[in-house]
């Protein structure tokens, strides 16, 4: 998603544009410290995500939301509280109180990707008959895109909250919107296990195991009391 960033607080610029720098389903296209200077370029740019501050001198962040032809997804940013419901009115995706902490952050842009394009396993579209020959891999939904991921490729998996990290042999994720319970019964057939609350992995990926962790690449994965019988009995260990 294109995003611009609305705030008078040099500060709260820089904290966001740190935030948006870690997220690879954000491009940030401009910051504005004034909400008068983003309106020309809001009307004449593709932006798909705002986040707006709402206390700004002359012009607030309400008054721009009025004053735009464009309706792009809005996130409100700011000290106060007591503009939530107004917020909401204005169909924002999510309303954050400074001091932002990035996890809280990350769980609006969540939403925002949900709204902006719905995030879920999508089926592959193969022809009954070959079915069985070809079901080794799967689309996930990500972005824009419905994102072809081969069950040898993923490493591990991480669960965060609302959505799954994704992570593959070329060094890269994929960010989706789906419970990691969901995604654990499609890979528990497929040679995956769950190690932990948050970690499924490929058994054929593991380079070790020392005591309590899964040594994959170069990630040490925890093992949690809870999954380690059903885990090393997987393994025959």
């Amino acid at each position: 998603m294109k995003c611009i960033i609305i705030d008078d607080e040099p500060l709260a610029v820089d904290l966001l544009k740190d935030f948006v720098s870690k997220i690879d389903s954000l491009e940030l296209v401009n910051t504005f410290n004034n909400a008068i200077d983003a309106i020309s370029v809001i009307n004449k740019t593709e932006v798909d995500l705002i986040f707006l501050d709402i206390e700004m001198p002359h012009f607030s962040g309400i008054d721009f939301i009025k004053a735009i032809d464009k309706k792009p997804l809005i996130i409100f940013t700011t000290a106060y509280s007591n503009y939530a419901v107004e917020g909401f009115d204005f169909g924002a995706v999510d309303y954050l109180i400074k001091p932002i902490p990035f996890n809280r952050f990350l769980k609006a842009v969540v939403r925002a990707e949900h709204v902006f394009s719905p995030i879920d396993v999508v089926p592959a579209a193969i022809p009954a008959t070959i079915a069985e020959e070809t079901n080794n891999f799967m689309f996930v939904r990500a972005e824009y895109e419905n994102v072809k991921i081969n069950y040898s490729d993923i490493l591990f998996v991480e669960g965060l909250k609302d959505y799954v990290k994704i992570y593959t042999t070329d060094g890269k994720y994929v960010l989706t919107l789906m419970s990691l319970i969901k995604l654990e019964n499609a890979l528990s057939s497929k040679g995956f296990s769950r190690i932990h609350r948050s970690y499924i992995i490929n058994l054929e990926h593991i380079k070790s195991i020392q005591k309590n962790k899964v040594i994959i690449a170069d990630r040490r994965l925890p093992i949690s009391e809870s999954y380690k019988v059903p885990f090393f009995n997987k393994i025959h260990l």
